[in-house]
């Protein structure tokens, strides 16, 4: 799983842009898989399981990453971009991305610190004075090789370090990845798996999945954001790496049922996985659409703590990767037979 989850880092995919994070899953599902692809570009999967379910058990992760739009070239060839999704100024500085379908490598630039004056001196640059160089002396050289609407990613290694693994987009290919290593090892109940799109620009793909599945129960396997670092402490800290599965009772888009809370509790308890909460109301992913599909879906999220989320280096602890494998295993099972 772990190799799997680098390589779906690695690829450019952000909201409405996901072909070829899809593409990259079907040629990895095996042969017994049944799949379709939904006119919103979300990727549904059957798995059979060992046995029947009782009720219809949804998995579901996105397949988007947050990035950035072409919507202006310059006449001196400079690039000019809107985010796909919430990225923090701070965290385009200077970043090396790739700009379109033939992913030619640009940077981040902004007016140097240097040329700055008084109280312009001190401040965070303008998101509207950013733009992204990619070498080129003047618009006409762009022709035919960058066009607008096309997409920007972070251009990022995945790599290993201690017991921690970087890379961009992990939020959400971790998921997918792992709902992948699910599919691949075969599951004891009928499952279906939902890669879902456009989470990051509203949980778009969410709802056309979960309306097409009609689950019974659903589980989001997501990242959420950990902020266990130096200078922070307490229930500022949010969620710790390595502290296993971060399962909240609520967040800034959904209450989860307290049932299906205090379950993954006890199955925590008696499985032995490890199992933490957020201790921050915020944020919010595709679980505030699925729970609220037809006449509503019990749903509820297990995620990787994940430090420096939406950035070109989201971190999340190698440790963590099995436990989530058993939370999110043990709990779909439960919720097969509840």
């Amino acid at each position: 799983m772990l190799d799997m989850i680098k390589e779906l880092s690695l690829i450019g995919g952000t909201s409405g842009r996901e072909e070829k994070v899809r593409d990259y899953i079907i040629s990895k599902l095996p042969e017994s898989a049944e799949y379709s692809v939904d006119v919103m570009g979300n990727l549904i999967v059957f798995a059979k399981g060992k046995k029947t379910a009782k009720n219809k058990v949804m998995l579901a992760a996105h397949m988007d990453e947050v990035g950035m739009i072409v919507t202006y070239i310059t006449d001196d060839g400079l690039i000019k971009f809107s985010n796909v999704g919430g990225i923090e100024v701070s965290a385009l500085l200077g970043k090396r991305v790739k700009v379109g379908e033939n992913e030619i490598t640009g940077v981040i630039g902004v007016v140097p610190i240097h040329l700055r004056r008084g109280d312009d001196e001190l401040k965070m640059p303008e998101k509207n004075s950013l733009y992204i160089d990619v070498g080129a002396d003047k618009k006409e050289d762009l022709d035919g090789v960058v066009s607008l609407g096309d997409k920007i990613v972070f251009e990022s290694e995945c790599v290993e370090f201690g017991s921690l693994l970087k890379g961009k987009a992990l939020d959400d290919r971790a998921g997918c990845a792992l709902m992948l290593d699910m599919i691949i090892g075969g599951v004891e109940y009928d499952t279906w798996f939902a890669f879902t799109v456009q989470e990051e620009v509203g949980c778009r793909g969410a709802s056309a999945a979960a309306f097409t599945v009609a689950p019974d129960y659903a589980v989001v396997i997501e990242t959420t954001t950990a902020a266990d670092i130096s200078g922070v402490s307490g229930e500022k800290e949010v969620c710790k790496l390595g502290e296993g599965a971060v399962i909240p009772f609520m967040d800034g888009a959904s209450v989860y049922n307290t049932q299906l809370y205090k379950l993954a509790g006890r199955l925590s308890a008696e499985k032995g996985f490890k199992m933490q909460t957020k201790t921050v109301v915020a944020g919010g992913n595709d679980a505030r659409a699925i729970s609220n599909s037809r006449g509503g879906v019990k749903t509820l999220t297990v995620s990787f703590a994940t430090r420096y989320l939406h950035s070109a280096s989201c971190v999340i602890s190698k440790d963590d990767i099995e436990q989530m494998k058993l939370a999110v295993k043990y709990i779909s099972e439960e919720f097969a037979n509840a």
